[in-house]
C-alpha cells in the first residue's frame, strides 16, 4: 500500500480497517511467539506495579469516588480495590491507575505511547467473557501490535502536529476489547469506527503547565474502545473508512501517512519485542538525560553545593515541551514529572528519581528548588537527526572550582536495548506495592503472572491485585 497524503479509495478495495479487524480477529495464542508470550508476561507485571502505586494517588482516588456514584454493576475487578463493576468504569479506572505515575512502558518512534495503558481494556473484556490467561496475552500482544504501528506510520507523528497520542488509542482500544469479546470481524471494524471517529485528543494536555488530564486522556480513550466494542456487539455500526478514507485519520491528521506499515507483515514478527519499559516515573525523553546526570554525580562523587552548572544538550522536544518556563516552575506533580529541569534538580539533589520525588513536599523543597537555576537546556540539531532511532543526550557539569564533566548516552535503562531485568521489574513492583500489599500476596501475585497462561480465568488473577485492606474488608 502506498504512502497516502490524501484519503483514497479503490473500488472492491478493502479499508484498513477491514484488514486491522480480520487479523485482529483470527488471532491465537498458539499463533504468538514464546518471545512475544514472555514480554507480554514482563509488560503486564510492571504494569499491575504501577496500578497499585496508583491506586494510592490522589487522582486516582477522585475518579473512584465518581465511579462509586455512577458505575453500574458487572464482572471487571478493579486492581487494588476488588471491587467488581461494569467493563466501561472498569476500564477506566484501571487504566488510570496504571498511567497516573507516568511510570509504565514506553514506545517512541514518530510518536509516544504507552501500549500497557490498553491493558485494561483486554482485562474487562476477558473477565466479561469468563477467558483465562491466554487470551489475556493476545489482548496483551494485540494492543502493543497495533499501538506500536500506528506511531510509526506518520510523518511527521501527530503529536509534532498538535495532537496527542491518545488519539491513536481510540483507534487501538476498540480491537482489542473486541478480539477479547470474540466479535467478528465486522463487528470489530464497527467498533474501531465508533471509538476512533468520537476521540481526537489535544495535544494541550502535555503542553505548558500539565494538570490531572496529562494521565486521563489515553485511559479515557481505553475506556472509548471498552465501550465502543459493546456497542458493536448488539448491532451498533460505526465508519469503515475512519483510517483511510474521506476526512478519516488520515485525511484530517495529515500531511504524510504510511498506512501500509498498519498492516504489513502482520504475524511475522511482533512489535511488543520492541517495546521499552520506564526505569524512572518521568516522561520518556527525561530517561536519558537522568540516566546521564546520576552517572556523572555518583561516579565522581558530586555534591550538589559543588555544581556551578549542568548543561544538556537534547532533542527539539526536549528543549520546548519539557523545558519551557513553566517547567522551571512546577507546582504539580504532573509538570514536575514532564519537567527536564525538575528530575535533573531533584537527580542532582537526592541522587535518585523515583516516586519519592514527586510529592509536593519534595516538589516545593528548597534545596531541589536551588537546582533548577543551574539546568540549561537547549536543542541540539545533530541529536535531532539520529532521533528517534537514538535518544542522545549530552551533558555537560561545570562544578565551582572550575572541574567539567561530560557525558553522553543514546539511550536510556529500560530501553529494548538495555531493558530491565526481570529482578529489577520485580523490585519495581514490590516498591510500588509493598504500602498496601503484604510479602506473601506480592509474591502470589508475582508468582501467578509469571505463570499467566496457566490461569484458568482473568478474574481469578485480579483478585490477587487487591490491596490487603480492601480484602480484610470483605
Amino acid at each position: 500500500m502506498a504512502t497516502t497524503t490524501a484519503p483514497v479509495k479503490t473500488a472492491g478495495k478493502p479499508t484498513i480497517t477491514a484488514t486491522m479487524s480480520d487479523w485482529a480477529a483470527g488471532l491465537e495464542f498458539e499463533q504468538i511467539s514464546p518471545d512475544a508470550v514472555y514480554q507480554a508476561k514482563r509488560f503486564l507485571l510492571d504494569s499491575i506495579g504501577c496500578a497499585l502505586g496508583g491506586f494510592q494517588q490522589h487522582d486516582v482516588k477522585i475518579a473512584l469516588e465518581v465511579l462509586d456514584e455512577i458505575a453500574g454493576p458487572g464482572k471487571a475487578t478493579l486492581i487494588g480495590s476488588g471491587r467488581q463493576m461494569d467493563p466501561v468504569s472498569a476500564s477506566l479506572a484501571n487504566a488510570l491507575m496504571i498511567r497516573c505515575m507516568d511510570y509504565n512502558d514506553i514506545y517512541w518512534k514518530q510518536d509516544p505511547s504507552h501500549p500497557s495503558d490498553i491493558f485494561p481494556a483486554a482485562i474487562a473484556a476477558c473477565e466479561r467473557a469468563g477467558s483465562d490467561g491466554r487470551e489475556l496475552i493476545v489482548g496483551i500482544v494485540l494492543g502493543h501490535e497495533f499501538e506500536m504501528r500506528l506511531c510509526e506510520a506518520a510523518f511527521p507523528g501527530i503529536r509534532e502536529r498538535g495532537w496527542h497520542h491518545a488519539t491513536l488509542t481510540a483507534f487501538v482500544s476498540p480491537i482489542v476489547a473486541g478480539r477479547m469479546l470474540r466479535l467478528t470481524p465486522e463487528q470489530i471494524q464497527h467498533a474501531i469506527g465508533i471509538s476512533a471517529s468520537a476521540r481526537a485528543t489535544l495535544g494541550a494536555v502535555t503542553a505548558g503547565k500539565l494538570t490531572m488530564m496529562k494521565n486521563t486522556v489515553d485511559p479515557m480513550a481505553t475506556q472509548s474502545g471498552m465501550l465502543a466494542a459493546l456497542l458493536a456487539e448488539k448491532g451498533y455500526t460505526g465508519p469503515e473508512h475512519v483510517i483511510d478514507g474521506k476526512e478519516g485519520l488520515a485525511h484530517c491528521l495529515g500531511p504524510e501517512w504510511k498506512l501500509n506499515i498498519l498492516t504489513d507483515g502482520l504475524g511475522e514478527s511482533w512489535r511488543i519485542l520492541q517495546c521499552g519499559m520506564k526505569a524512572f516515573p518521568t516522561e520518556a525523553l527525561t530517561h536519558t538525560p537522568i540516566s546521564a546526570v546520576l552517572a556523572l554525580v555518583k561516579d565522581h562523587d558530586l555534591a550538589h553545593h559543588e555544581i556551578a552548572e549542568v548543561h544538556i544538550r537534547t532533542t527539539a522536544r526536549g528543549a520546548d515541551i519539557l523545558s519551557d518556563p513553566s517547567k522551571y516552575d512546577p507546582h504539580t506533580k504532573e509538570t514536575a514529572d514532564h519537567s527536564l529541569p525538575y528530575v535533573i534538580a531533584a537527580a542532582i539533589a537526592e541522587r535518585q528519581v523515583t516516586p519519592l520525588q514527586f510529592t509536593m513536599e519534595k516538589i516545593k523543597h528548597p534545596v531541589i528548588r536551588e537546582q533548577l537555576r543551574k539546568i540549561v537546556v537547549a536543542a541540539d540539531p545533530e541529536i535531532e537527526k539520529v532521533f528517534p532511532a537514538l535518544q542522545r543526550v549530552i551533558v555537560r557539569i561545570h562544578t565551582v572550582d572550575g572541574r567539567e564533566f561530560t557525558q553522553q548516552l543514546d539511550y536510556p535503562k529500560g530501553d529494548p536495548r538495555n531493558p530491565l531485568t526481570d529482578q529489577e521489574i520485580e523490585e519495581k513492583f514490590e516498591a510500588l506495592a509493598e504500602p498496601v500489599m503484604s510479602h506473601q500476596a506480592r509474591r502470589r501475585a508475582i508468582d501467578a503472572i509469571w505463570n499467566l497462561e496457566k490461569q484458568k480465568t482473568v478474574s481469578e488473577l485480579m483478585r490477587l491485585f487487591m490491596a490487603d485492606t480492601c480484602r480484610a474488608g470483605l
